[in-house]
């Protein structure tokens, strides 16, 4: 089936529907997919026409919107463990000199499998060779929100001017189905004033959404003040540059008057908990003070270099941890939180909220079903399935996942592309870049 095509009807019979309704966040009832997206939630589908899966033992739970990654590098991981991120880019950046689209194309499309395994169904991602990150999206069936990496001219290791790649890129992609391209600001860091300025302007041209990195460890933040006398985040005003349509992700290191400024000027946050302490950014996100200045905030897991995981379900429990704990306040971020920071607050994020993000009836069907015998959700009563799912879930509980309403995992076994085949390409391909990585 081609990407876009509508699946048959489908109806999920008799599952624990896990709502966005909190006064019944999790009921019994039916699933029906007609066209992509939901006809019917709750008990009494219709089922003439459909293709029916028996629902009894299974959640249906709405698919994980992963906020800001880089699937390519999932070659890469455990290729810079334990440095502090200056010692982390610096091999990184040694190792995307050498990297081939053919590679990229390899690595992306096992990021996606192992995302698509864990119950992720659309992702946020920032890299450069963006046509070979949507092909490996639509072999996989996957949905995609891929920005293309902009940088200074002069620093970058790509061909071409990286803003008129990103342009093109853009351009070839704009209006698929499937895949949606943006334009991608790696961070100040590597970015002057007028490449900034130059991928806001290319984003209000196409009208796409901007993702950046931002403020994301204490020498960031510090050497760009001693630089321009402004931190990240009033700099960026200042010249002009945020506004409504951009995601930044991290955003550890904020002042009150920061997290105030964002909100205001509706940038939404990709909060990336357990790739921050594993490079000891040394501080956490205030999210809760994001939310409630009524910033939208959504999870990411950040890339596998840095993670080294892309499971949702690892990213809920380890941000609700540290939340609670970092606050001395057990009620900070409830699992019922976390999972709409994992679903409809990552959907909202990319402006696609009244699309993705939940089941309901006119949303596109992008949804998981899990496993209610599986140990980690023991004991399977409605009343504590959004808590496992925050707190316990195993990956090896998500048994099958749609996008549009077709499967691109049944019974834990990928629909598009066999895991043995995106294995093995993964494997010949990273043999070179570790290969580049040793000193």
């Amino acid at each position: 089936m081609a990407p876009g095509e509508a699946a048959a009807p489908l109806v999920v019979t008799d599952a624990l529907l896990v709502t966005q309704d909190p006064t019944r966040r999790v009921v019994r009832g039916d699933l029906r997919v007609e066209g992509g997206r939901f006809s019917h939630v709750g008990p009494g589908a219709p089922r003439d026409g459909a293709t029916v899966v028996d629902g009894r033992r299974f959640a249906a739970v709405p698919g994980f919107v992963n906020l800001h990654t880089h699937v390519a590098m999932s070659l890469l991981r455990g290729i810079a463990d334990d440095r502090e991120l200056s010692g982390f880019l610096e091999t990184l950046f040694a190792v995307d000199a050498r990297r081939t689209e053919s590679d990229v194309e390899a690595g992306a499309r096992a990021g996606i499998g192992e995302m698509l395994l864990s119950g992720t169904t659309t992702f946020l991602d920032l890299y450069y060779f963006g046509d070979a990150i949507a092909r490996a999206a639509e072999s996989l069936g996957a949905r995609a929100y891929v920005g293309w990496a902009v940088l200074d001219p002069e620093l970058t290791t790509q061909k071409g001017v990286p803003v008129e790649n990103a342009r093109a890129f853009v351009r070839r992609w704009k209006g698929n189905p499937r895949v949606t391209p943006l334009v991608a600001p790696q961070g100040v860091y590597v970015c002057g004033e007028a490449t900034w300025l130059a991928a806001r302007a290319l984003a209000d041209a196409e009208g796409t959404l901007v993702h950046y990195h931002l403020s994301e460890t204490r020498r960031e933040v510090h050497e760009h003040e001693a630089k321009t006398g402004k931190r990240p985040v009033p700099w960026l005003d200042a010249i002009g540059f945020l506004g409504p349509g951009q995601v930044a992700a991290h955003a550890v290191w904020l002042t009150g008057e920061e997290i105030g400024l964002l909100a205001q000027r509706k940038v939404a946050v990709a909060h990336c908990m357990s790739s921050n302490l594993k490079l000891a950014s040394g501080g956490v996100a205030p999210v809760v003070e994001l939310r409630a200045q009524g910033a939208i905030v959504g999870l990411g897991t950040d890339s596998v270099a840095s993670n080294n995981s892309l499971s949702m379900l690892r990213e809920m429990h380890v941000a609700g941890l540290v939340q609670k704990n970092q606050r001395w306040d057990a009620t900070a971020l409830s699992a019922a939180e976390l999972l709409d920071l994992a679903t409809i607050e990552g959907a909202r994020a990319l402006g696609a909220g009244a699309e993705l993000g939940s089941l309901e009836v006119g949303k596109r069907a992008d949804f998981q079903l899990v496993r209610l015998d599986h140990p980690s959700l023991l004991p399977a009563r409605p009343e504590a399935i959004v808590s496992h799912l925050a707190y316990a879930a195993s990956e090896e509980a998500i048994d099958s996942v749609y996008v549009d309403g077709r499967a691109v995992v049944r019974h834990r076994e990928l629909v598009g592309i066999p895991w043995e085949t995106i294995r093995a390409g993964a494997e010949s391909a990273a043999a070179t870049l570790w290969d580049t990585a040793r000193p």
